[in-house]
Parts: structure tokens; C-alpha cells; sequence
């Protein structure tokens, strides 16, 4: 495959995008997605040629029409039939409705009852289905001769026969005139022949409205493909605006984070400069409400006292000190006079001590 085949930018471009919007599966590929992927592209476009709007291929849509166009033809026959036979039994229905109401002249009853032996006559004949393809016993052992016996005499149903088309074309006028007062009910005022008139190009209006409305169907699939693809392209675009702000999130961060941690280190240091001060303040406001003038100078003069005695005892002790160094240069003669003064002066309380008990004893 040529690389000319390809869809350059700008070129193919609006068409293989209708392809992919009509004639394939709703996929959400984006332009740059066709551009990155040329062989894909072109092979979208290749196959846009043998496939119609529904992917199906033109054969098969072929074959699928022809089915479709016999399908309706034997649908329209069924429903010719069907409405004929429903529209009969309306008829008989309606009969018996009338028979206990009104009395009827001998003709309707004549003619009713003609129609409804001819119908169920017909229908069991049909139930038994015919006899050479019949494996099974007949029901209730009955024949198709035995059912025909029971059809009305020849005259009855030609009469009847004759007269059928009429009734039916009323009932059938009936049904189409309600049609229309539900289609448009301002048509049940008119005249009956303008009933008719319209009636005559119902089918043709219902066509329309139809056409109209597989066209909306229509249209709105297509919106809603547009719609599926704008929704794809907007979150891609919204992914990645939320990317790119993510990134500058960081990048502002890591530059603005040193600055921050100053400031917030500058901030707690006021902070804790401000409740020392505010520490100091109470505990002198606790102290000024404690400590009068009065209290004041008392203390003062306390402890100019207590200062006059420590500095006489600091005397004293220098004194003391003074002596001591004095009998520390007599060395280890001193201590043995100190030893002995003290042994003496123990013997001497001891002996006083005696003294005085014996004095006590003899006295």
C-alpha cells in the first residue's frame, strides 16, 4: 500500500470521519488518532466501500432487502385476512348485542346466522387440516364431509355472500372514521362525506408523520453519535487541563515551599515572643497585686537586717577562720594537745558526774 494513498492532514480527513460516524460502529476516534494511525485510516475508508449504512455488507443488505420486501408482502396479505375475519366476528358480536336490546327483522337474523354457521364451519374444516397429510385420528372422529353437511343451504349463502361486502365496508368505514377523530378530533364535528375525504388521505398523512419521525429517530442518532464523540474529546481535554494544573501545582509548590517555611517560622517566633511578654506581664501584674508599699519597705527593712547579720557573721567566720589558720602552722603537736585536752576534760565531766551521785546517796 503507497504511502500517497494515505490521508494526509487536511485531506479525506471530514469524509472518514463521516464514515466512522455512520456507516461503522461509533468508535471516538479523534483526528489525531486517524492521522497517527495512516495504514488504520485507510483501511476504515476501504472498508466505508463495501459496507452500507447499517455495516452491513451490500450483498447481505441486498439479500436483507429482498427478504424484508416479501416478508411485507405476506404480512399484507395475513392482515387482509385477519382484519376481514375480526371485522366478521365484530359483526356477530355486535349482533348479539342488538338481539338483547332491539328485535331484529327476520333478514339480520337470517343473515347472522348464515355467517356464523358458514364461519365456524369453515373454521373447523380448517382445524382438521387435509386428510391425506393426517397421521393422528381426526378430532372427535369427525371428517371434513361431516362438516360440510352442516353448511347453510346454497340460496342462504349466496344472499348472504351478497350482502357481506356492504356490512363489512360499514364496519370498515366505522373503524376508519374513529381512526380519524383519534388522529385529528376536530373531525368529529364534520359531515360524513368530509369524514370521507379525509379518511381518503389518511394513510398518506400517517405516511408523512411516520417519514417525519423516522427522520427525528434519525437525526437524533446522529446526535447522539456527536454527542458520545464531543463527550470523549471534552474529558480527554478536561484530563489533561487537570494534568497540566496538577504539574503547575507542583512546580509552584517546590518554588514558593522554602518562602512559606520562613515565613510560618518567622510567624511562630512572634508568636512566641508575644506570649512570654504576656507570661512576664501577668506574673507582674500578680506580683504588684501581692507585694503593697507597706509590704514593701517591711521587706526592705528585713533584709537590710538580715544583711547587717550575715555580714557580722561573716566577720565572725573570718575571725574564726583566722584563728584556725593560726593553729593549723602548730601541726600534728596541736592535735595530739587537742586530743588530750579532750580525754581530760571527758574524765573530769565523768568524775563530777560521781561526785555528784555520791553526795546524792549520802545526803
Amino acid at each position: 500500500m503507497a504511502s500517497g494513498d494515505f490521508c494526509s492532514p487536511g485531506e479525506g480527513m471530514e469524509m472518514l470521519q463521516q464514515v466512522c460516524s455512520k456507516q461503522l460502529p461509533p468508535c471516538n476516534l479523534s483526528e489525531e488518532d486517524l492521522l497517527q494511525n495512516p495504514h488504520f485510516s485507510q483501511l476504515l475508508l476501504s472498508l466505508s466501500q463495501h459496507v452500507d449504512e447499517s455495516g452491513l455488507s451490500l450483498t447481505l443488505a441486498k439479500e436483507q432487502a429482498q427478504a424484508w420486501k416479501e416478508v411485507r408482502l405476506h404480512k399484507t396479505t395475513w392482515l387482509r385476512s385477519e382484519i376481514l375475519h375480526r371485522v366478521i366476528q365484530e359483526l356477530l358480536v355486535d349482533y348479539y348485542v342488538k338481539t338483547q336490546d332491539t328485535d331484529l327483522t327476520s333478514e339480520d337474523r337470517k343473515f347472522h346466522e348464515t355467517l356464523e354457521q358458514r364461519l365456524l364451519v369453515t373454521e373447523l374444516t380448517r382445524l382438521l387440516g387435509p386428510s391425506q397429510e393426517r397421521e393422528v385420528p381426526p378430532l372427535l372422529g369427525l371428517e371434513k364431509a361431516d362438516l360440510l353437511e352442516l353448511m347453510p343451504p346454497s340460496e342462504d349463502f349466496v344472499w348472504m355472500r351478497a350482502r357481506l361486502p356492504l356490512e363489512v365496508e360499514e364496519q370498515l368505514k366505522k373503524k376508519c372514521f374513529t381512526v380519524l377523530c383519534y388522529h385529528n378530533p376536530s373531525s368529529d364535528l364534520d359531515s360524513e362525506t368530509l369524514k370521507a375525504a379525509k379518511v381518503w388521505n389518511l394513510a398518506e398523512v400517517l405516511a408523512g408523520e411516520k417519514q417525519q419521525c423516522q427522520a427525528a429517530k434519525s437525526q437524533q442518532k446522529e446526535q447522539m453519535v456527536l454527542l458520545e464523540k464531543k463527550s470523549a474529546t471534552y474529558s480527554q481535554v478536561l484530563l489533561r487541563c487537570l494534568a497540566l494544573l496538577q504539574r503547575l501545582l507542583q512546580e509552584h509548590r517546590l518554588k514558593t515551599q522554602s518562602e512559606l517555611d520562613r515565613i510560618n517560622a518567622q510567624y511562630l517566633e512572634i508568636k512566641c515572643s508575644a506570649m512570654i511578654l504576656k507570661l512576664r506581664m501577668e506574673e507582674l501584674k500578680i506580683l504588684s497585686d501581692t507585694y503593697t508599699a507597706e509590704k514593701v519597705e517591711v521587706h526592705r527593712l528585713i533584709r537590710d537586717r538580715l544583711e547587717g547579720a550575715i555580714r557580722l557573721q561573716e566577720q565572725d567566720m573570718e575571725k574564726s577562720r583566722q584563728v584556725l589558720n593560726t593553729y593549723e602552722v602548730l601541726g600534728e603537736e596541736f592535735d595530739k594537745l587537742v586530743k588530750e585536752y579532750t580525754q581530760l576534760k571527758q574524765a573530769t565531766e565523768n568524775k563530777r558526774w560521781t561526785l555528784q551521785e555520791f553526795n546524792k546517796a549520802y545526803r
